[in-house]
């Protein structure tokens, strides 16, 4: 075949070697903003452990072990050659170096060091940019503390593990590792996000706090992980109500736990990671907490999990923008690149606000966590599942905006952003789905009056700068006030508290140009239904340039 006919032009070059972090300005400012500012050790310590993650997770060594992990799922072995079974999951060499890295970074190390969520939520949402199936484990690692410290005996042997910046993958007892992993086992079939319909029984044993359970689980997160906290009604009969338990996945006599895997889910993304149906049969496991207390003592790590949902939402609408950015930058169409025609431009602007704005906030509720004040936890109540419920909505709309940006390429699986469509529903259905996060920003409007002034207190902060704000504000408080037929619009309320509070953290905080465009578009409502609407008014140019990961 003649060469001439394979001249390759006017293509995009690979985004390959670039720092994720280090390139991302709205990160860069966040992270920057939220430190002590009388710590300028820890400001020099975090720097430099961001733009090292963020030169690995934009590397050729990363973008492979990414695209090996989901190109080679993991395998499931019920059983040896001789029969017995060992319930255990294969997974890819890149599967282990993606979760080895993403550990030794301190993405499970958060609760006990300086400025630990801030730095640790950053670090998440660079580290996912790589790739986010084995985002799962490292959240449930780091989730588990917080649950974990309702039992202040369980806590000290498990939190050193749990927080190591060492991976061991083996299956041996926890106190021979250095590091270990915890998934996370609550849903079954029957009842889905209704965990009180659960029906695994957990009946106690001689020993204080030690039951054997009996029953299933229709999700079970990370199967191959060291520990799992489950939900189990406790009890002879279930009498003591629903309870949170620990189950160790190798007893400490080195046995296995009986831990069936009936089946690995076949899932729309999240390709590279291990979702299970599991079999409890006589399962030995430790009781966290009180009996009939599961879901208060749990709720820590679900709202954990929450933030990761928003985070990890984040860092795909981040990947997307990127890749629409640079192809944009390097692709001619009717005689000009593509990033500086106005429509293309007027859509890398919109998505480039919806990028920013999931970062800003984020940042925040991480900020919030390291705070740990009783006005701050007031606040993280309504906020984070309200962040939950509406950024992790709007990155399926999001990616698939920026997949259309680069046209047929952006349709074809090298592209990545194929993977990256099919992964962008998962946060918005993990950890609850939208109406779930709808109903508890509502339960705790309605008996929690602190989270409302916390919140209200929050978004009060910027009044007065910004009309369009100030009326949208007016406009909550004014659907806040009528309880009328409240549960069915709880998605409106919630997406307005979200909005407004968006808002107002990009009016105090981010450029001006910003702070106006995301006004005018998500508060003023000047703005069509599709992305690439805003006013043609607005400093469009602006918005892309603080897009672009020139740095």
């Amino acid at each position: 075949m003649a060469a001439t006919t394979h001249t390759v032009t006017n293509q995009a070059p690979p985004l390959v070697g670039y720092d994720v972090y280090g390139t991302d300005r709205a990160l860069r400012e966040g992270v920057e903003r939220h430190l002590p500012a009388a710590a300028p050790e820890l400001l020099g310590e975090v720097r430099r452990e961001l733009h090292e993650l963020g030169r690995a997770a934009g590397s050729a060594q990363a973008l492979r072990w990414g695209a090996m992990a989901n190109e080679n799922p993991p395998r499931l072995h019920t059983h040896d050659r001789y029969g017995n079974r060992v319930d255990e999951v294969e997974f890819h060499p890149a599967w282990h170096r993606l979760l080895g890295h993403a550990v030794g970074a301190g993405l499970t190390d958060a609760w006990g060091r300086p400025a630990g969520h801030l730095r640790r939520a950053a670090g998440f949402l660079v580290w996912s940019q790589a790739e986010a199936g084995h985002g799962c484990p490292v959240s449930m690692t780091h989730a588990a503390v917080p649950a974990l410290r309702a039992d202040p005996e369980l806590a000290a042997q498990w939190e050193p593990r749990l927080t190591s910046h060492v991976y061991e993958r083996d299956l041996r007892p926890a106190a021979q590792k250095a590091g270990v992993l915890f998934g996370m086992a609550m849903t079954e079939k029957q009842g889905g996000s209704d965990v009180r319909a659960n029906t695994t029984a957990a009946k106690p044993l001689d020993a204080a706090g030690e039951y054997l359970l009996t029953g299933h689980k229709w999700f079970c997160s990370a199967p191959m992980s060291d520990g799992f906290l489950v939900l189990a009604q406790a009890g002879s009969s279930g009498e003591g109500g629903l309870t949170c338990f620990l189950v160790p996945r190798v007893l400490p006599d080195g046995t296995r736990n009986a831990f069936a895997i009936q089946r690995l889910k076949d899932k729309l993304g999240n390709r590279s990671n291990a979702s299970a149906e599991v079999e409890f049969d006589g399962t030995w496991a430790r009781r966290v907490g009180e009996e009939g207390r599961g879901v208060r003592t749990i709720i820590g790590m679900v709202a954990a999990t929450r933030l990761d949902c928003v985070l990890g939402a984040a860092a795909q609408m981040r990947q997307a923008l990127t890749q629409a950015v640079h192809h944009a930058e390097h692709r001619s169409a009717f005689g000009a690149r593509l990033i500086e025609q106005p429509l293309m431009r007027n859509v890398l602007a919109d998505l480039a606000l919806e990028s920013e704005a999931a970062t800003t906030l984020g940042l925040r509720l991480a900020a919030a966590y390291d705070a740990g004040t009783e006005q701050e936890r007031a606040f993280l109540r309504i906020a984070v599942p309200a962040a939950k419920y509406w950024v992790t909505k709007r990155c399926t709309p999001m990616v698939a905006e920026a997949l259309e940006c680069l046209g047929g390429n952006g349709y074809v699986e090298e592209s990545g952003l194929p993977r990256l469509l099919r992964e962008s529903p998962l946060n918005s259905i993990w950890e609850g789905s939208g109406n779930v996060q709808a109903l508890d920003v509502l339960r705790a409007l309605q008996r929690e009056p602190m989270a409302l002034n916390a919140f209200l207190q929050e978004v009060g902060q910027a009044r007065g700068a910004d009309h369009r704000l100030d009326s949208a504000i007016k406009g909550l408080l004014t659907e806040l006030a009528d309880l009328e037929g409240i549960e069915a619009r709880a998605r409106r309320v919630v997406e307005r508290m979200a909005l407004v509070l968006q808002g107002s953290l990009l009016v105090r905080w981010a450029p001006p140009e910003v702070a106006d465009a995301f006004c005018a578009s998500r508060l003023g409502g000047d703005r069509g239904a599709a992305f690439g609407t805003l006013p043609h008014t607005l400093h469009l140019g602006a918005l892309v340039e603080r897009a672009r990961i020139a740095g």
